[in-house]
């Protein structure tokens, strides 16, 4: 680390910065609707994005700040096991191939906001709806926190922030915040789909430069693998076995394979992911993104590359998040240094935001209005899922700035276990309302409770707890967690309906129909934007 702050770079981030931050502003007047002062508009952007936009808003949702340090960050510490995401975003898109569409359609036609919305409707029960709405408000929590996390890497390698008291040395990671709040609370969704095209432009030319230019620094590819192979083949002394591998070995196979299919069930059933889908406006343009959305995966796995990179080059870090930021102030000349830490910042500031929308939406909708104030007027919605926004990132600031980064980062892979959790309901409802409502509440708590004990008791790489994979039950082979609370959950779920139904339980009401899951913009009925006497009715048309 270079001493002092590194003036040049900074001032390339703050210039970046700024200008994303007026975009945040000026993104309220984009696309504006007559009456904003509703979820759909401020919540959703209008429901009214193309292909293009879509795209650019998925890619900034899914693929983070955190998602840029922490993947090569995994390669660094230890080796090819940090490649499952690789693959896992592979797969993720034929899967939501199958569902998306449905979930757009329904969602469309009977104006729903929130996956809860949908849940609600589709089996009349708001228990399972306030499940799956908590479910998705935990799991988004952590994950908006090392957003944060990855501004701080930043900001700390760059020299910034080291003041002699907390409030100095947190200072910069205050008026981000600040300026992050500020603009989502004017502009709603609007503000993180307009600075996407910003965010991943500046990600494209940082990982083409940087796997053109650092190799040739490096001495080229063969070197790279080299010099990691040797790092890897280190003895760890704390574990007594080699500090990773270049290829992973048969004993890690069931756990990857796991863990990769695993993480492709969940990624797009967090609630930004469906807050971004449900902003598009046709079920052609969700069919459409899930074939051109791996092109992000080749991105990824370029990125991923880094990491052998980093120990090529002999970066030593104590923190593995600082690997790649360090990395780059290392081998880029200081104005360059400036562009890639900004496509980090800015690759921060955009899920962030689309993940507290989404949060506030699941509290407005699925908690405060149908347990609360079940007569709440659209405007009422509005003005509290923007106050409620605000609360989430507070929520997340302090976790930053009062607990150890490890914390946010478990609670984040934990996060992936509990997402998983709301498959049977949200997917299988899309398909087959034969799961009885109550056996889907029974089953989601079996895999919520049975997922996060064998977490607590499993050990992770940097703690005694939250550790992401164990032994599977009857297989004996390590697995991922996530995906063995799954099939209990799914267990649970059968027998429970069987059970409940010999018994005549009584069943919720469908307010869907068999049409609902293919209908498209323009078709009879269809929700194009919602007016203001209907924009919060459940089922309202």
């Amino acid at each position: 680390m270079k001493d002092g702050v590194n003036g040049v770079a900074l001032a390339v981030f703050i210039f970046f910065f700024l200008v994303v931050t007026v975009m945040g502003f000026v993104a309220s007047r984009w696309r504006r609707a007559e009456n904003a002062n509703n979820l759909d508009e401020w919540g959703l952007g209008g429901r009214s994005f193309g292909t293009w936009v879509t795209w650019f808003l998925l890619g900034g949702d899914l693929y983070t700040a955190y998602t840029f340090v922490a993947v090569p960050a995994a390669i660094y510490a230890g080796g090819a096991a940090g490649f499952f995401a690789v693959p896992y975003t592979i797969l993720c898109y034929p899967l939501v191939f199958t569902f998306l569409p449905r979930l757009w359609s329904v969602s469309h036609k009977h104006g729903y906001v929130t996956s809860s919305d949908f849940v609600r409707g589709r089996f009349g029960s708001k228990g399972l709806s306030l499940a799956l709405a908590l479910t998705g408000i935990l799991a988004t929590m952590p994950y908006i926190a090392l957003q944060l996390v990855g501004i701080q890497a930043v900001l700390d390698v760059m020299g910034v922030g080291g003041g002699s008291n907390w409030f100095m040395k947190d200072l910069p990671l205050l008026i981000a915040f600040g300026v992050l709040a500020a603009y989502t609370y004017s502009s709603g969704l609007r503000a993180p789909a307009l600075i996407a095209f910003v965010k991943d432009a500046l990600i494209y030319i940082v990982i083409i430069v940087a796997i053109v230019y650092i190799p040739i620094k490096l001495g080229g590819f063969d070197d790279i693998f080299a010099k990691a192979g040797e790092a890897f083949a280190v003895e760890n002394p704390a574990t007594g076995k080699p500090r990773g591998s270049l290829v992973t070995g048969p004993d890690a196979q069931w756990a990857y394979a796991t863990l990769a299919l695993g993480s492709a069930m969940a990624l797009f059933l967090y609630p930004h992911s469906v807050t971004a889908v449900l902003s598009s406006r046709s079920r052609n343009v969700i069919r459409r993104n899930t074939t051109i959305l791996p092109l992000y995966s080749l991105m990824l796995g370029l990125l991923a590359i880094l990491g052998f990179m980093a120990l090529a080059a002999g970066v030593k870090v104590k923190n593995g998040q600082l690997a790649i930021p360090q990395l780059f102030e290392n081998m880029f000349p200081d104005w360059f240094t400036g562009v890639a830490f900004a496509a980090i910042g800015i690759g921060a500031l955009v899920p962030a935001a689309i993940m507290s929308i989404a949060a506030a939406n699941l509290f407005t909708r699925n908690i405060y209005k149908d347990f609360i104030k079940p007569d709440a007027t659209p405007e009422h919605e509005a003005k509290v899922s923007k106050l409620s926004s605000l609360l989430v990132k507070v929520g997340a600031l302090a976790f930053v700035l009062t607990m150890d980064k490890t914390v946010a980062i478990n609670f984040q892979l934990l996060g992936g276990i509990w997402i998983l959790q709301t498959v049977p309901a949200l997917v299988g409802g899309l398909f087959t309302r034969w799961c009885h409502r109550w056996a889907l509440l029974g089953g989601w708590a079996a895999g919520m409770i049975y997922g996060t004990w064998r977490a607590y008791d499993t050990p992770s790489a940097t703690q005694d707890h939250f550790g992401n994979t164990n032994l599977i039950p009857l297989i004996g082979e390590k697995g991922y967690i996530g995906l063995t609370a799954f099939v209990l959950n799914v267990i649970v779920v059968i027998v429970l309906t069987f059970v409940l139904r010999k018994l005549g339980a009584p069943d919720g009401v469908d307010q869907t129909k068999a049409s609902d899951y293919t209908a498209d913009a323009g078709d009879p009925g269809v929700v194009e934007k919602l007016p203001a006497a209907t924009a919060g009715a459940p089922g309202g048309h």
